[in-house]
């Protein structure tokens, strides 16, 4: 989960002129004191929400056995929408944004959307654990990319070597999926492998679009309500137009609505909106090392719950992928 952005000119570029757009406060317009460093409660939070991130994905596998995926996940962000929708009411925050933004809000949307049809299809075929592991090379796409759209971003040296780093971790794990143990007991988790790099790569475009566009100075809940909102209004035509039998409510079992519900509430709106808070508080950068938890929580998940296999070759490619990362993200001591 995914910081030099272009400026647009007028009323907005003042507001903006002393504040970045992960630095917006999430309700009053007025800069608010950001922490130089994590405190207990930010730590606690990020550890809460890696844990849950990383059990995300071996719950919706689980849940195959009655819901469809993408029909899963259309239900996630209606309910994720409904739920955001209540809270901006509740704390007074506007829920649209200035009428310019809505194009680029809407490029948000649709591509946030593409982003889980790819990662619930992949579901299907692949490992959660693996899944998520090909996921979180979603950084390697921004550290590319960005630099194309936001001046200032280019690679150094050291950076270029975490991108390298990176690249031979999910070439390591796709070989695994091909001709190693991992394609005797998925043999066509390759194909669940590419939807979910798929998937991270539509991940880092919603980062470039938001970081590149007037999307990165909304409130908060604002981007969020763009992304949640639409993937509930486009997502349900995407599961009819894929065949997938909708099951009826009182056919559900207790565990298939807790999942729903525990998807939607805890996972698309609860965790996220943590998130983006905590981006508004407390440095991206240091932020960011901590989602290197979360492959680690699927794994042990996915090993756990599912019985998913843990191949040498997956724990080198995570360790490859993260330690890429890690070096493309760091920053010299001031």
């Amino acid at each position: 989960m995914g910081t030099g952005e272009n400026r647009w000119h007028g009323e907005a570029t003042r507001e903006a002129n002393t504040v970045e757009p992960h630095q917006l406060p999430i309700i009053a317009p007025m800069p608010h004191a950001r922490k130089d460093h994590l405190d207990t409660l930010a730590m606690g939070l990020l550890l809460a929400c890696c844990l849950f991130w990383g059990f995300q994905q071996v719950l919706t596998k689980a849940t195959m056995a009655e819901l469809p995926p993408v029909f899963q996940a259309a239900v996630r962000f209606g309910i994720a929408t409904l739920a955001l929708l209540a809270w901006c009411l509740w704390r007074g925050i506007a829920v649209l944004a200035r009428p310019q933004a809505w194009g680029a809000g809407l490029l948000v949307g649709l591509l946030f959307t593409a982003e889980f049809i790819c990662l619930y299809l992949g579901l299907q075929y692949t490992s959660a654990s693996r899944l998520t592991v090909f996921l979180y090379a979603a950084p390697f796409w921004v550290a590319l990319l960005l630099p194309r759209f936001v001046p200032g971003e280019g690679l150094r040296a050291l950076q270029w070597a975490g991108l390298a780093c990176a690249f031979v971790g999910v070439a390591w794990a796709l070989t695994d999926s091909l001709a190693g143990r991992a394609q005797a007991a998925l043999p066509y988790g390759w194909w669940g492998d590419l939807l979910a790099l798929g998937g991270s790569l539509f991940w880092a475009l919603t980062t470039v679009v938001i970081r590149s566009t007037r999307v990165g100075h909304m409130a908060p809940e604002q981007q969020l309500l763009f992304q949640v909102s639409v993937s509930s209004l486009l997502l349900p035509g995407v599961s009819l137009a894929l065949g997938e039998s909708w099951p009826a409510l009182g056919q559900l079992s207790a565990f298939a609505w807790m999942s729903l519900l525990i998807q939607g509430l805890v996972g698309a709106f609860a965790s996220y909106l943590a998130w983006v808070w905590m981006l508004a508080h407390y440095p991206a950068t240091k932020i960011s090392a901590f989602v290197f938890l979360t492959p680690v929580f699927a794994l042990l998940f996915g090993a756990g719950w599912l019985g998913e296999p843990i191949t040498p070759g997956l724990l080198g490619a995570l360790a490859l992928v993260a330690a890429g990362i890690v070096l493309v993200n760091y920053k010299k001591a001031r």
